[in-house]
């Protein structure tokens, strides 16, 4: 009861602190939606079904122990529990990434707009164009404010806050897009030369004379610019309401399409007129690791984790990834497998691996170690990989060819206008170092 009272306390200290700082700093005056005593209200939830779940894990282990399996009622309330706990925690993100998004509004206040009058009016013609399909001048407007002409398959380039907005609904929607690093290119493809090994040193003596050491060795890594595209519509009555914001709303829904097909893609793309995933690659034991392969460590059971001291494997998991890369890594997994690996203990019993972030920034942390949740990483099964361990700052390259083109089609389907955005997008692993799976399967 002790530890259960300390626990709460804690997050209620830290969600209070919290809120007194976004106040010192006079974040206070937010929607009913973004106001910050929300987020110190999910803080206290969070905390609350957190000691909650332990002290039905707590329960399912003793009966385990004690009669060789768990109950029913004691398996569906530590269900309930974890979609609790993952639904706070979705609660909780949102409600700080609003927060954040309302900052960054509030610090452009009176930025007093385009200071370039081309940019300004390359703007207002490009809303027109949505609305009403009006053209005149939009080409040579377009050419002039992005010193670029449009798409040569049809369209117009959208201007420079539209797309930035578009990617950042795609990144919210995407886990790895977020945490992987992000370049925007005009060509094609780009090529990077990557370090695979250094140079070696050697130790001379006195009056000995040296030679060629071992010369570093590099790959070179290729990533291609796929297209990629997402067609929201609306009905052409709703395009005559003044009070209506189309730009907002088809830059939402193109945005979290964007966001669905790379989020997929990021993880199991095949490479063929889409990124490539990062469980796509050859993988090997990470003992037998090799440039251009992908390095795991098996879970101990071939259907799952091992019966007796799950935890090891993970832990091993968490050592296996060079220490260069640690700092900034974290891993990922869906809400399923995390709410198994919620349950797990250290070898004595006496401690849980996993803790709620009380930032809301992550799902939570497994021995410090932060967790992101993404729902396109494959289940607990058979020769499945549920777990990447990565720096996907240093792994994973994600490019963007500039510019994101949009076609208004107010024809193929009567009462209707489509806009059809397309842009072109490619990600593939570019240090295999820096990357680990955890694969289930025995050994």
């Amino acid at each position: 009861m002790k530890k259960s009272l300390h626990f709460n306390s804690l997050f209620s200290v830290l969600g209070d602190m919290f809120f007194g700082y976004m106040v010192a700093m006079g974040f206070v005056l937010f929607d009913s939606d973004t106001d910050l005593s929300q987020i110190s209200t999910l803080l206290k939830k969070q905390g609350d079904a957190f000691d909650d779940f332990r002290k039905a894990n707590d329960q399912r282990i003793a009966e385990i122990e004690r009669e060789g399996k768990a109950s029913a009622d004691t398996l569906k309330t530590i269900s309930a529990l974890n979609d609790t706990i993952n639904q706070l925690t979705g609660e909780l993100k949102s409600a700080q990434s609003r927060m954040d998004e309302i900052e960054k509004k509030s610090n452009r206040l009176g930025a007093g707009g385009d200071s370039d009058p081309v940019v300004s009016e390359h703007k207002t013609a490009f809303h027109g164009f949505m609305r009403t399909g009006d053209e005149a001048g939009l080409a040579d407007l377009e050419a002039k404010a992005l010193q670029s002409g449009s798409d040569i398959d049809g369209g117009y380039l959208v201007p420079a806050e539209i797309d930035t907005e578009i990617d950042r609904v795609a990144s919210t929607v995407s886990a790895l897009r977020g945490l992987s690093d992000v370049k925007q290119i005009g060509s094609a493809s780009i090529k990077m030369r990557v370090k695979t090994s250094g140079t070696a040193g050697r130790w001379v003596g006195e009056g000995e004379t040296g030679g060629e050491t071992a010369n570093p060795k590099y790959a070179t890594v290729e990533i291609f610019a796929e297209e990629l595209e997402a067609e929201p519509w609306v009905y052409n009555s709703t395009l005559d309401d003044a009070d209506y914001d189309l730009e907002a709303d088809v830059t939402d829904e193109a945005g979290i399409g964007f966001g669905e097909a790379e989020g997929v893609a990021y993880v199991s793309g095949n490479g063929v007129k889409k990124p490539r995933g990062i469980l796509t690659y050859e993988t090997v034991a990470n003992a037998a690791y090799a440039w251009g392969k992908v390095g795991y460590i098996a879970s101990g059971d071939a259907n799952g984790f091992a019966a007796v001291n799950p935890a090891d494997k993970l832990i091993t998991l968490l050592h296996s990834l060079k220490s260069v890369y640690r700092n900034g890594a974290v891993l990922l997994m869906n809400d399923t497998t995390l709410g198994v690996v919620r349950q797990f203990k250290d070898g004595s019993g006496s401690f849980y691996l996993f803790n709620p972030d009380a930032t809301g920034a992550f799902a939570g942390f497994i021995l410090g170690v932060p967790v992101q949740i993404d729902d396109n990483m494959p289940d607990i099964a058979a020769n499945a990989y549920p777990i990447a361990y990565a720096n996907f700052k240093r792994a994973y390259r994600i490019v963007d060819r500039k510019g994101t083109a949009l076609i208004r089609d107010n024809i193929t389907v009567k009462g209707t206008t489509k806009f059809n955005f397309r842009k072109r997008v490619g990600g593939g692993i570019r240090q295999f170092e820096a990357i680990k799976l955890f694969k289930i399967a025995a050994a």
